[in-house]
């Protein structure tokens, strides 16, 4: 098999005054493209035995393909189609808009992505590009007709913009050749997009605070806790992978064991830095039975705070390191692995050697440098906290934790 990922500077962060504008573009690339429709288009990549994906993410707009060696050649005619000559129909266009606000409509009804919503909108202030979800409000969505689109596809999906990651078993020359084939005339557009400075600052709480959002009757409640967190290029990406494997990063993490293994609040709890070009957030997170929402509370400041204040014991760090380490070689035993972690690195203007470095840095952390990012990246004590649940049942409880202040907010006006 061969995999093909193409990918375009900006993503979400080119999205503007027009939330969701990029993953809807990116969308409406394989509905139709070089004089086929979606369906005969899907046709074609299936009779080549070939799968084709697009999307956007909050740095990038992609095109994958994977395909058969046997079938690269036709399957590239279509991905250039898909890439290059996009119908980008008024027909196709309204209907994937009108699908795409009956799901956000949906979203209302979802606790997870309510919370989702309320913290992000709250980390990152209005004009801060994380703001508004990548999926766009119903507004901004609404909005969209195929101009707008068109618009938009000029100006993030360009050759001067683009960058082409080929992975299988065939020569370097020979893949250059087909790649030049279909793209080798592809010009105009102008530069590379120049992706908006970051110009308002992530809220960093003053001091922690609680925003509740009602969804009644709900039988779980969802915990979102966090803070700005960093960028991908941090220096510290190495031990913060490792210290975050402990905290929720895996199913042996301290924040899983605890909520789920020895209290049994919920199926499952964990933790994540989200690196993107710009620091993204770090969130600890959970469903939980509504009974015992205030209880999950307390264990997730508890597990927080530990982690800042106790050295961790050596076996658990080892366990914790060869966990990360291990997933490495894990990461990259498929052509679509492979392309997908190169085509990151490219993302992030980061060097292949990265990979070798990352594991080799992985290994020298120490209990001294769990500690160490511990307390300069979790703030328990500035955190903000996200509960969507029934808070006729869980109102008062929260408040009697004294967390901090308490905040109610509108499901409507979260899941716009």
């Amino acid at each position: 098999m061969v995999q093909l990922i193409a990918s375009f500077t900006g993503g979400s962060r080119l999205d503007g005054t027009t939330p969701g504008i990029a993953a809807f573009t990116a969308s409406m690339l394989d509905e139709g493209a070089g004089g086929r429709d979606a369906a005969a288009l899907q046709s074609a990549l299936a009779y080549l035995g070939a799968s084709l994906q697009t999307g956007a993410d909050w740095d990038r707009t992609f095109v994958s393909l994977k395909v058969p060696v046997r079938s690269l050649g036709p399957a590239l005619d279509l991905m250039a189609d898909v890439i290059r000559r996009p119908a980008l129909s008024e027909v196709e266009v309204r209907r994937q808009r009108d699908l795409r606000l009956a799901n956000l409509l949906q979203q209302r009804d979802q606790p997870g992505a309510l919370a989702d919503l309320a913290f992000n909108s709250i980390v990152f202030p209005a004009g801060h590009p994380y703001h508004n979800s990548a999926g766009g409000d119903s507004a901004a969505v609404a909005s969209l007709d195929s101009s707008a689109v068109r618009a938009f596809y000029a100006r993030a999906v360009r050759p001067a913009n683009a960058r082409l990651v080929i992975v299988g078993d065939l020569a370097a020359d020979d893949a250059r050749a087909e790649i030049t084939r279909r793209f080798g005339d592809w010009s105009g557009g102008g530069g590379a997009v120049a992706v908006p400075p970051v110009t308002v600052a992530p809220r960093q709480q003053e001091a922690t605070t609680v925003y509740l959002v009602d969804k009644p009757h709900a039988a779980q409640s969802v915990i979102s806790i966090g803070w700005p967190g960093v960028d991908r290029r941090s220096p510290d990406y190495a031990p913060l992978m490792v210290m975050n494997s402990l905290l929720g990063g895996s199913f042996t993490s301290r924040l899983n064991m605890n909520l789920r293994e020895t209290h049994g609040y919920t199926y499952g709890a964990s933790s994540r830095f989200s690196f993107r070009t710009a620091p993204g957030p770090f969130i600890a997170s959970a469903a939980v039975r509504t009974d015992v929402t205030d209880s999950s509370l307390v264990e997730f400041f508890r597990e927080l705070r530990v982690l800042r204040d106790s050295v961790v014991p050596t076996d658990e760090l080892q366990r914790a390191r060869s966990y990360v380490e291990l997933g490495l070689p894990g990461s990259l035993e498929s052509t679509a692995q492979v392309a997908s972690t190169v085509a990151q690195l490219a993302t992030f203007a980061l060097p292949l050697s990265d990979l070798r470095d990352y594991a080799a840095q992985v290994r020298m952390v120490t209990a001294a440098d769990i500690m160490r990012v511990a307390r300069q990246y979790l703030t328990p004590d500035r955190a903000t906290v996200v509960v969507v649940g029934d808070l006729a049942k869980v109102r008062s409880s929260i408040a009697a934790l004294q967390l901090g202040a308490v905040k109610e907010l509108e499901a409507a006006r979260v899941a716009r």
